[in-house]
């Protein structure tokens, strides 16, 4: 009887250890995404209040009653929030599916095919990652200048083919799920190159495809610098572009405006991100799983 008293007694201290190792995990997430949350609610609630109230206390977690009268002031003056929104959806959409598709085909060039430059041609990819974008932008503003494109919104979409951090995790995506007997299989059964990569490897990469998309798109939806070089027609503006002229003009004064342009401004990434995430966690359940 002690000897099973002592087995019967293991189990219940390893429950309790459990029990309270799940508590502790629980704990740890439901804070982190407390404090992930508590800076855009600040961003909600501070579009609801005056400026003399932001500027007493720039944090509150009630809403106030002035979002109509910041409402009216924002959109009385030169912003537009549906047409910022419309031009950042068109550069962002463009550039995301260009350069998540134009990536991931480069990357089963480099995985699915052996060929002689092959290594040289993937060092030299991972070398013009460190190349910051700054360096080329006035080379690139002159060359969009003599082709007379600096107001269009092609610039901004056609380069996002060149993205050498995305054929990298793609590249190395591939190298762990896609099994070259699945294409060489294909190749006997009569299929063409592009029609294999885009019926059979492009669905293998679909959670690689879905955590790049969201990367590209808040990329290029955040992006400043080359739509304010390129762009000077205010109906071309994107939104970040419109959330800065904000600042310069008599808004700089009226904060509560100000906060409601920069939640118009995140709503979209929301979005996408909630759209896209389960085919994140889909791929993350599938890696898990051994055969």
């Amino acid at each position: 009887m002690t000897g099973f008293e002592k087995r019967e007694s293991i189990p219940k201290s390893s429950n309790a250890g459990t029990i309270t190792y799940k508590v502790v995990k629980y704990f740890i997430c439901i804070l982190l995404a407390v404090i992930s949350i508590i800076p855009f609610y600040i961003m909600i609630m501070n579009g609801t209040r005056s400026s003399p109230e932001i500027r007493t206390n720039a944090i509150a977690f009630l809403p106030s009653i002035y979002i109509g009268r910041n409402l009216d002031v924002l959109t009385r003056g030169s912003f537009d929030p549906l047409v910022g929104l419309i031009n950042s959806l068109i550069i962002s959409s463009g550039a995301t599916i260009l350069s998540v598709y134009f990536s991931s085909l480069t990357a089963y060039g480099l995985v699915a095919y052996n060929w002689k430059l092959r290594q040289p041609f993937f060092s030299f990819i991972m070398a013009v990652m460190m190349i910051p974008a700054q360096v080329s932008a006035i080379g690139f503003y002159q060359f969009m200048y003599g082709l007379n494109m600096t107001n269009n919104y092609l610039p901004l979409i056609i380069p996002a083919i060149a993205a050498p951090g995305m054929v990298f995790f793609m590249r190395q995506y591939l190298m762990a799920t896609l099994h070259l007997d699945i294409v060489n299989s294909a190749r006997v059964d009569g299929s063409g190159e592009f029609h294999t990569f885009n019926r059979i490897v492009l669905p293998i990469m679909i959670p690689a495809i879905a955590t790049q998309a969201i990367f590209s798109f808040v990329g290029n939806w955040n992006n400043l610098f080359l739509p304010m070089v390129l762009l000077t027609d205010k109906s071309k503006y994107t939104m970040p572009i419109m959330v800065t002229l904000l600042r310069g003009d008599f808004y700089r004064v009226e904060y509560g405006s100000v906060y409601i342009a920069l939640t118009l401004t995140t709503l979209p990434l929301f979005l996408i991100y909630f759209l896209l995430s389960r085919y994140i966690i889909a791929g993350v359940a599938l890696g898990g799983v051994k055969e």
